[in-house]
């Protein structure tokens, strides 16, 4: 028995190791696309809709701008006052936008690249509520739970990228809202950043903040690491005038843009999950169409986030199979496209970190990465359909989100790894299993991935362990990181610099800095 311990911990120390990056089992960017929910007549049947719906519905609600600068790349504005795409417009569209599209981190090694079937993970969502495991409540969120979430993101492995979580209902005018749920992202991660804007002036001023952030406007249009999330659409087929707005004040700022579609089916989509998806992607083409008759070649990302109704009640149901499906369809055609293309999938509908939680969040993230999504939004921390977002999850999900990136990856097969040699060596050698194998130790941690809290005791070692809970161990870990990881990415010349120009909420103490 006591061998049998020492070989385990030898094991088990070995494991955990610290791993140089190009040794890790997973990277951001794992190749997906093997799951393919639309046969190949249906990607061509979908592809036919989308540009019937540009080309004979159209958009209602164009702003003059938008009108004037489509209109002079071949759109048509009707009578109707709709706003329409010829196929010719959206193919020349598709002909100079960006394809290979770079999403800056604050430290280069977290730059996402967004080609082909690379799959990566971020946080999403407006939560207006904290689910709170710990005191077993929900409460409404803060401007330090935005900042505590991007610190617990910058430790976790497996979320690529920080796109803001939750509102901070303690500021209560929007423009101060704006600039600080900015600021905490910037100051909480070095990974790349998404946010929102409710009007073209906050950003404008956004954008002054975050020149000061990379040390001057030419450093931040060489490296923007925040992109706008920004719905430009009301589905169905319905610009709006203040985030066409922000579409245009980011492209000439130079900042990625999300062109996020979010119909719900059954309310502001079809019920029928292909109608979705092609409504889906005719309205983030048309946005597509805008963003590059501003700026030929702008960054941007086609946000197709069709979500899914509860018909029998219309709520949303974002840890439904039907949101795997409608994500993945959706990664189907951007990859059919060969653009940018971003899903929300991993919201669960249950209140708490539980199994109804974790299920969800693993098919639903599962199938979009599988499909190649090249960022899988809304992947971590979110719970009641998006009304709430738990920090402890985020903990919890990186485990959820290595494994489905180890499943992305596959399986290499090659002569070294198809093992025939190995094989031999102990079926003639008479030695009888593979754990003294030399493959064995070299592949433990190349090939295989391991839960930092998911429970693989046997029952006696947990019962050792006095039955260590996996919600228990997340909320420990969560108080470890809050209590003292501060990252120091700002300069506090930078950050006192900020805090005299724009009204930050967040006293200097509360991100771990002393006047």
């Amino acid at each position: 028995m006591r061998r049998r311990s020492g070989g385990r911990q030898a094991k088990i120390a070995l494991r955990k190791a610290a791993l140089a990056d190009d040794m890790k089992p997973v990277h951001a960017g794992e190749t997906g696309g093997q799951y393919r929910p639309l046969k190949d007549g249906d990607i061509k049947a979908v592809d036919s809709t989308v540009f019937k719906i540009l080309e004979e519905v159209g958009f209602a609600q164009a702003t003059p701008h938008c009108i004037d600068v489509c209109t002079a790349v071949g759109a048509i504005y009707g009578k109707d006052e709709r706003l329409r795409f010829p196929p010719a417009v959206i193919e020349e569209t598709m002909d100079k936008c960006c394809r290979n599209l770079t999403l800056h981190g604050q430290d280069p090694k977290h730059d996402l690249q967004l080609t082909g079937q690379k799959v990566h993970f971020s946080t999403a969502g407006a939560a207006v509520m904290i689910a709170d495991p710990e005191n077993n409540e929900y409460r409404e969120s803060t401007a330090q739970d935005l900042y505590d979430m991007a610190r617990i993101v910058d430790q976790c492995e497996h979320i690529h990228m920080f796109q803001r979580t939750c509102v901070l209902r303690d500021i209560t005018d929007n423009y101060a809202m704006d600039i600080n749920t900015t600021y905490n992202s910037v100051l909480g991660t070095t990974k790349h950043i998404g946010a929102s804007w409710t009007e073209v002036h906050h950003l404008e001023d956004s954008l002054k903040m975050l020149h000061i952030f990379a040390g001057g406007e030419d450093k931040w249009r060489e490296r923007p690491f925040v992109s706008i999330s920004c719905c430009h659409v009301v589905p169905p087929m319905k610009f709006t005038e203040e985030a066409l707005g922000c579409v245009k004040t980011a492209v000439e700022g130079g900042m990625p843009v999300l062109l996020l579609s979010a119909g719900q089916s059954g309310a502001t989509s079809p019920a029928c999950l292909a109608g979705a998806v092609a409504q889906a992607w005719a309205e983030c083409l048309g946005g597509l169409a805008y963003v590059n008759a501003i700026k030929p070649g702008a960054p941007a990302i086609l946000g197709t986030w069709p979500f899914v109704s509860d018909l029998r009640t219309g709520a949303m149901s974002g840890g439904s199979p039907e949101q795997a499906l409608l994500s993945s369809a959706c990664a189907q055609m951007g990859n059919y496209y060969d653009l940018p293309t971003g899903t929300a999938c991993g919201m669960s509908d249950s209140k708490f970190p539980d199994i109804q939680g974790g299920a969800e969040r693993a098919y639903t993230t599962a199938c979009a990465a599988i499909s190649g999504a090249n960022i899988i939004y809304e992947s971590a921390g979110m719970y009641a359909s998006l009304l709430a977002a738990c920090p402890e999850s985020l903990l919890i999900d990186n485990d959820i989100l290595g494994a489905v990136m180890r499943i992305t990856r596959g399986i290499e097969v090659n002569e070294e790894t198809l093992s025939f040699e190995v094989l031999k060596d102990v079926c003639l050698g008479n030695k009888g299993h593979y754990l003294g194998a030399g493959q064995t130790l070299e592949v433990m941690q190349t090939e295989y991935i391991y839960p930092e809290f998911g429970d693989r005791l046997s029952p006696n070692e947990w019962i050792e362990q006095n039955k260590p809970v996996i919600l228990e161990k997340a909320i420990e870990k969560k108080n470890q990181i809050l209590s003292s990881y501060y990252p120091t990415h700002i300069s506090d010349e930078v950050d006192l610099k900020v805090r005299e120009q724009f009204p930050i909420f967040l006293p200097r103490e509360a991100i771990g800095r002393k006047d």
